[in-house]
């Protein structure tokens, strides 16, 4: 398994990378090479996985993204000034997730940094049938064999995607692969995420049940945090069981489905919820230490809400 803290450390010459997209200001960052974890022991791909010039890697993103309006050029200005891995936690172009959808709408934004992006994809992504246009717009950066589940590492965190528009149940194809590739991971500290919320309070839509088999592997294998879209807004909530209970050695959950698209609103807060926010769009940038994190909520120009904490691997 490739290891891309590694590979930083062994890396002599950083390349900064300037561009500009659709007016916007695109300042790169240090670029070294990695690679994603093998899946099923057999597959592997190379990547492009960014890192600070301090060494510690930089997740950066969220989801339900591109819809051809102002804020997601925005979100994406965000991106373009942090250097960093960026995920997307699905639905990345709407309305449905059409080859159209990508060229129109998520090309002129958030696709000048495909080359660093991870992505998750999302119910709108597979409104297009198999979500075809996702899987050939992403390539190979979206997983093998079109499952849209995959790893990779980022220094010493083992980061997971899942997809949550397919199977979940224990048992599953995806689960069990959760279950082994999690078992094989040497890595002290566990990041997963996708696109629907095991956890929320907003009014759209509610929790998703069907996540929790996934959930429940997480969190037997100690895993730090998990984040997930769908639901328009920003929320994050203590570290749980899956069960919700409270839980210092449990999940930090997150929702970040601040990438552009229309807010939602909040119902009723649901137990542990510590801060929520539906009327800014932003990013999540998240440092990841040897032994720790360091979470922060980056608001769109203009905007002043953010939310900022750390937190230690178990």
């Amino acid at each position: 398994m490739y290891d891309a803290g590694k590979t930083v450390a062994m890396a002599s010459t950083r390349t900064w990378l300037a561009m500009a997209v659709s007016g916007l200001a695109v300042i790169g960052a240090a670029t070294t090479g990695a690679a994603l974890a093998p899946d099923g022991g057999s597959h592997q791909r190379a990547a492009s996985v960014m890192a600070t010039a301090a060494g510690d890697p930089v997740l950066v993103g969220a989801g339900d993204i591109a819809s051809g309006g102002p804020e997601e050029r925005a979100t994406a200005a965000l991106i373009a000034s942090i250097p960093g891995t960026v995920f997307t936690l699905g639905d990345n172009a709407y309305p449905a997730g059409r080859r159209a959808d990508f060229r129109h709408y998520y090309r002129p934004t958030w696709g000048a940094f495909l080359a660093r992006t991870r992505p998750a994809p999302g119910n709108h992504d597979y409104l297009t049938p198999g979500a075809r246009a996702y899987f050939t717009y992403f390539g190979s950066a979206a997983g093998p064999h079109r499952r849209g589940y995959y790893s990779y590492n980022l220094g010493a965190w083992h980061i997971v995607a899942l997809n949550s528009e397919i199977s979940m149940r224990t048992g599953s194809p995806q689960e069990r692969w959760l279950e082994r590739n999690l078992d094989a991971s040497r890595k002290q500290c566990t990041l997963a995420y996708w696109h629907r919320p095991r956890f929320t309070s907003g009014a759209v839509h509610g929790p998703s049940k069907e996540t929790n088999p996934l959930v429940r592997d997480l969190y037997r294998h100690g895993a730090e945090i998990v984040l997930a879209g769908h639901n328009h807004q920003y929320e994050r909530f203590a570290p749980m069981t899956p069960k919700g209970y409270a839980n210092p050695r449990g999940i930090r959950f997150f929702v970040v489905g601040t990438g552009g698209a229309e807010h939602y609103g909040f119902g009723k807060p649901k137990a542990h919820s510590q801060v929520r926010n539906g009327d800014t769009s932003g990013v999540l940038k998240l440092t990841l230490h040897a032994h720790s994190y360091h979470w922060e909520f980056v608001p769109i120009a203009g905007r002043t809400f953010t939310d900022s904490g750390t937190g230690t691997c178990h």
